[in-house]
């Protein structure tokens, strides 16, 4: 059962923008904080951080309070690892003491690993006799999330990690984020505006529009949200958990099994009950009323219609349930008139692209690959 280990409520008004919200962090995973460049995300964990010394409201976290009305606990006392868009790290100062900088500064925690255990995880042993100037932008970051963990905090910000890398250098990075998820016992808040990045790193996600919170919960719960308009039109997507039968060398299929049934998909994903994540697009699911006797589709699905919502440009986003699991399709309003779509309506779905995001069994070979 989820527990809060925190509670944050936070107001604060500048001239061209306003920020109030009141959100709850879990006691554990990851909880992405999403939504579109200016609508507050990194002011929202800089207020958390207490760099906003201007911001009204409660800042409480583990049963300790770092803010309301009468106190006001600063940010070098506050056990929080902050992580921001670029490294920051001392240009003088090779890896290793840079690291040591923020080791020297906290207790070791139970919750985090051994500084040897951290800098396993983020594949950064070989760069520690290097400064800045002589890593790539990838290395850099993570050596940047190496010296936040390193201050053993009770709570990690991570405001756009990714964001000032090129294609190459985020799929260099992510493995290693995938094995700070897998590892990690302590709780991180994540912010990004891309829906593929929370899709495949956080278990839990707070949606936010110009300064407001539109909605938080559990990832696979908000993806479904129909009614937050962030999270529909072209992005609309469905997060499954999935587990690996077996792989088909033949065909280079791998067989997964969720809670609505199985599915394949093209390549070698893991070994036996080697779990996943999926994330269906929406735009990748058609419907049809009756089975297709031949077609290239793979995975063709029975569905039951849950809902559906118009969208602008033409377009229904229909919520399905597959068995016990959920599922979105994005079709034109044609289409849904054509098959005369209500709820509790039988029919199929059609997944016409799944990807994969990768498990915790998986991140060891993916980190061979982004070492090699």
């Amino acid at each position: 059962m989820k527990t809060d280990a925190g509670h944050v409520t936070a107001a604060l008004s500048r001239p061209d923008f306003t920020l109030d919200v009141d959100i709850k962090v879990p006691s554990h995973g990851v909880t992405g904080i999403f939504g579109a460049s200016g609508c507050g995300k990194t002011t929202l964990l800089r207020c958390i951080a207490g760099l906003e010394r201007d911001a009204r409201g409660s800042v409480g976290f583990n049963g300790q309070l770092w803010q309301d009305s009468e106190n006001f606990v600063p940010p070098w006392q506050r056990p929080v690892g902050f992580v921001f868009q670029d490294a920051r790290l001392f240009p003088h100062m090779t890896v290793a003491r840079n690291l040591n900088y923020g080791r020297r500064r906290s207790a070791p925690s139970p919750e985090l690993s051994s500084p040897e255990q951290i800098i396993d995880m983020l594949g950064i042993g070989h760069l520690l006799d290097r400064k800045p100037a002589q890593l790539s932008g990838g290395e850099q970051q993570r050596a940047s999330i190496a010296r936040a963990l390193l201050r053993y905090p009770a709570l990690v910000l991570m405001d756009e990690p990714l964001a000032n890398l090129d294609a190459g250098r985020k799929q260099e990075i992510m493995p290693f984020l995938d094995r700070l998820h897998a590892n990690l016992q302590v709780p991180m808040l994540y912010v990004s505006h891309s829906l593929d990045e929370m899709t495949r790193l956080c278990d839990h996600l707070v949606v936010m529009q110009s300064g407001r919170v539109l909605g938080q919960g559990r990832l696979h719960d908000m993806l479904m949200r129909t009614d937050l308009p962030t999270l529909g039109g072209g992005e609309a997507s469905t997060v499954l958990d999935v587990r690996v039968l077996d792989y088909d060398p033949h065909y280079q299929l791998s067989r997964l099994q969720f809670a609505g049934g199985e599915v394949v998909v093209p390549g070698r994903h893991g070994d036996h009950c080697c779990p996943l994540r999926l994330r269906i697009m929406a735009s990748d699911v058609s419907l049809c009323r009756e089975r297709p006797q031949s077609s290239s589709i793979l995975n063709i699905l029975p569905a039951v219609v849950e809902s559906r919502r118009a969208e602008s440009g033409g377009h229904v986003l229909v919520q399905l349930r597959v068995g016990e699991a959920k599922l979105m399709a994005r079709v034109t309003l044609k289409s849904a008139e054509a098959l005369n779509l209500t709820q509790g309506q039988s029919l199929f779905a059609q997944i016409k692209g799944v990807a994969v995001k990768n498990s915790a069994e998986q991140v060891a070979i993916d980190n061979a690959n982004a070492e090699a």
